[in-house]
């Protein structure tokens, strides 16, 4: 679960790293107000879940208490990268005199964490590791161990931070540990001209397998931009609108992925991922195929579902009262494989739907159904 900055900031504050005062607001006119609480001159920062917010103009620094709500009034409601922008947090600014990155992320395949920083702050570390692979330090952090001061000294000295920096590290550390969290980012932690260490803007990423131990995150919620996403996400489903003419259904991501990948392999674009995971119940599949059909831009639909712990006769089962609800007008084209295929095709067959047929295989069923949409 990734947080918003002003609650990764808030998560930070709590285990002693210093962040500039900041407020969050929905309104305009209480940005002047906080603006002209925090000293009149102030970075106006939009908060959604997604990077590149200076890029996309989400990120202002105001002048003064009007220039905050103009700045506010401008960014509220912006769509950046598909989220659209509900709050503003409000920061007072600080005069830098270098920047820096650090980070702990979750290793998955070497089993531990690994810690990452850098004396090049402030903009995307991609870019300069891919740049500057070597002003890019990664040191493994043993979670058994973790980060004492003995071991962030060793990694502000491999990344060339300064002395300073030691303490946020420690202190970033146990923030992870504690908080249940994946991934702890500060980009840019900088060092003002008075001195000090002052982190401006953090990232934090909770382990979901942790959730309920941190009830009070992920209250909040975005509304997407998209129309259509914002119709699926009031329905609950996990769907991704994207520029094709074959809308997708799956259960599980990464066999949507693949099907994905194999319908732009037949010469189609797809126009949408729609995982329904393990849940192909009638509602499930009457809510995927409703948002998929309204979007005019699908000319076929394939449902590629391999049947788990959801078997294909379940899953069959909700496809045909699917279609007595929704009434298609496009044509489906169904592959169902795994726990009781046989069965599920054999639902499908009796129902006789004209508009639906089937495929045995992913790659038959991908090609039938791009076939399908060039030709319409």
């Amino acid at each position: 679960m990734d947080l918003y900055e002003h609650q990764a900031r808030e998560l930070l504050a709590e285990h002693g790293i210093v962040l500039p005062r900041a407020e969050v607001t929905d309104s305009p006119e209480r940005a002047r107000d906080i603006a002209r609480a925090l000293g009149g001159r102030v970075v106006v920062k939009a908060q959604v879940r997604t990077g590149g917010r200076g890029k996309a103009g989400g990120v202002r620094l105001a002048a003064d208490p009007a220039a905050a709500e103009e700045e506010a009034r401008h960014i509220l409601g912006m769509d950046i990268k598909g989220h659209k922008v509900g709050t503003v947090m409000l920061a007072e600014p600080f005069d830098i005199e270098r920047e820096f990155y650090v980070s702990y992320v979750l290793d998955r395949a070497a089993g531990r964490f690994l810690a990452i920083a850098s004396a090049e702050g402030g903009t995307e570390i991609e870019e300069v590791a891919a740049k500057r692979p070597e002003a890019v330090a990664r040191i493994p952090v043993d979670p058994a161990t973790g980060v004492h001061t003995a071991m962030a000294v060793r990694i502000a000295d491999a990344a060339g931070l300064p002395p300073q920096a030691v303490d946020t590290l420690v202190r970033l550390w146990k923030a992870l540990v504690r908080e249940d969290a994946l991934l702890v980012e500060i980009n840019p932690l900088v060092r003002t001209v008075q001195g000090r260490i002052v982190a401006l803007d953090g990232k934090v990423t909770l382990d979901d397998n942790a959730r309920f131990r941190r009830t009070r995150w992920g209250g909040e919620r975005e509304v997407p931009a998209d129309r259509l996403e914002a119709r699926a996400a009031a329905k609950g489903l996990n769907y991704v609108k994207l520029d094709g003419e074959v809308g997708v259904i799956g259960n599980g991501a990464g066999l949507v992925m693949s099907t994905l990948d194999v319908v732009a392999g037949c010469g189609a674009r797809p126009a949408n991922f729609l995982d329904i995971g393990g849940g192909a119940s009638a509602r499930v599949m009457a809510d995927g195929l409703s948002v998929i059909l309204s979007d005019p831009a699908v000319k076929s639909v394939l449902v590629n579902v391999f049947g788990g712990i959801t078997a294909c006769d379940a899953v069959a089962d909700g496809i045909v009262r699917a279609l007595d609800e929704v009434r298609p007008t496009k044509p489906l084209v169904v592959r169902l494989d795994g726990n009781n295929a046989a069965r599920g095709r054999a639902v499908l067959d009796a129902h006789a739907h004209p508009l639906v047929e089937q495929a045995t295989t992913m790659d038959g069923a991908a090609r039938r159904a791009a076939r399908l949409a060039t030709a319409a």
